[in-house]
């Protein structure tokens, strides 16, 4: 029996969507000499690759881009820079200090490297983890497949949907259901209002399809494919929605499978792993960028992470990172959701800027940060249910000593 072929390289970066190209490219800006990313799929660029529609890039590239444009622009750059880029290649595991277990087309091989970015982003939630009832016909399906079909394998996976879910993506969805000459029957939100921002949120309507705003999908009806929905209204009345699909949208989960069945501490809020501010894991080996970390930012927003976190692990690299057991644990209290990072180095080497945080309902009132039960920076507001909430980590001061850092929303 062959032995399993190890190979050696500086960094390996598991996912090539955004946050890991960006990553890729950095480090060998910094001169790190062999660099490889891992990419499960057929092609490299992550979701951009299934979003046919702008704006993507403006900030990147100062140009607006399709998202499949948008991909193969990361992808040339990334070759450009001289990126090993392993294609159809799974990591099935993340072994200590560094040590990737790899499936290949070919065979079974061990790689070593220095220094590991796990970026492997973030899904839809399916529908057996939303507990909807019914049946299982054909046509039930997530915004992922939808651009996969639609600009993938140019098919119509169905002609008069219901939607599930206002967030961006969901929006995106309807633009894409508009190209393809697709008419949604409606599109509902369990929320008293749309997740998205408005204006952005008037788009549906302006599109004509009819929004539910405090509406449940009970049931799903059909042999063979989708037929018809249930659906609780905001009055409490079931009714009853004649369709041929379901696209269930948005509810972003990171996609942490491997984190799972590492050694690598979990958090439990983001359901990402847990880091300090420069991106780094519990094993200091391992450093996280993009959504993997907190559902769902912009691929704008992973691309910048991924390249400053790249940063960040040529640092280490050179050994000017502070130790990675001296952080201070974040807690995370009240309406909070989640919050990234989830220690905090207190040295005076920069990492991350903000303390990035999601609130699971709307919330208003006082947005506060303590130490050790003192309070060190607040700050009156509101907030909805994925929106973006930052606090300044260079604004809070943080004395040295302390044991525990808390965040928390007060609400009023």
């Amino acid at each position: 029996m062959n032995p399993i072929e190890i190979q050696y390289v500086d960094v390996a970066i598991v996912g090539g969507g955004p946050s890991g190209l960006s990553a890729a490219i950095e480090l060998r800006r910094l001169g790190v000499s062999r660099v490889v990313v891992i990419e499960r799929e057929p092609q490299a660029g992550g979701i951009p690759r299934h979003c046919g529609h702008p704006p993507f890039g403006l900030r990147e590239y100062a140009r607006v881009y399709t998202g499949p444009d948008y991909a193969r622009r990361n992808v040339d750059e990334a070759l450009k820079a001289g990126v090993d880029i392993r294609l159809q290649h799974s990591v099935t595991r993340l072994g200590d200090d560094g040590l990737l277990e790899v499936a290949t087309p070919d065979k079974a091989i061990i790689i070593q490297a220095g220094r590991v970015l796990i970026a492997t982003g973030a899904r839809e939630t399916p529908r057996s983890a939303r507990l909807v009832g019914g049946d299982r016909p054909l046509g039930v399906i997530n915004t992922g497949a939808l651009h996969s079909y639609l600009y993938l394998e140019h098919l119509k996976p169905f002609e008069r949907p219901l939607i599930v879910g206002t967030e961006l993506v969901s929006l995106s969805a309807v633009l894409s259901c508009r190209r393809a000459a697709i008419k949604p029957v409606a599109m509902i939100e369990s929320n008293a209002r749309a997740t998205a921002r408005w204006p952005l949120s008037l788009f549906p309507r302006l599109c004509g399809v009819p929004m539910y705003f405090g509406a449940q999908l009970l049931e799903i009806h059909g042999t063979g494919r989708v037929e018809g929905a249930s659906v609780r209204l905001a009055n409490g009345s079931v009714r009853q929605l004649d369709c041929d699909g379901v696209l269930l949208t948005g509810c972003f989960i990171p996609e942490s499978s491997l984190v799972r069945m590492s050694n690598l501490k979990l958090d439990l809020k983001s359901g990402g792993p847990e880091i300090d501010q420069y991106g780094r894991c519990s094993d200091p080996v391992y450093f996280a960028a993009g959504n993997l970390l907190r559902p769902v930012e912009t691929a704008g927003w992973s691309f910048r992470e991924g390249r400053k976190i790249a940063a960040m692990m040529v640092k280490d690299m050179h050994g000017q990172l502070p130790d990675a057991e001296h952080g201070v644990p974040i807690i995370c209290k009240g309406g909070l959701k989640l919050c990234v990072p989830q220690r905090l180095n207190l040295s005076s080497v920069a990492g991350m800027t903000h303390l990035q945080m999601r609130v699971g309902k709307a919330v208003k009132g006082r947005l506060v940060v303590r130490a050790d039960g003192k309070e060190l920076w607040s700050r009156a507001g509101s907030c909805l249910p994925e929106r973006r909430l930052l606090v300044p980590i260079a604004s809070l001061n943080v004395p040295k000593g302390v044991q525990q850092l808390e965040v928390d929303f007060v609400g009023q």
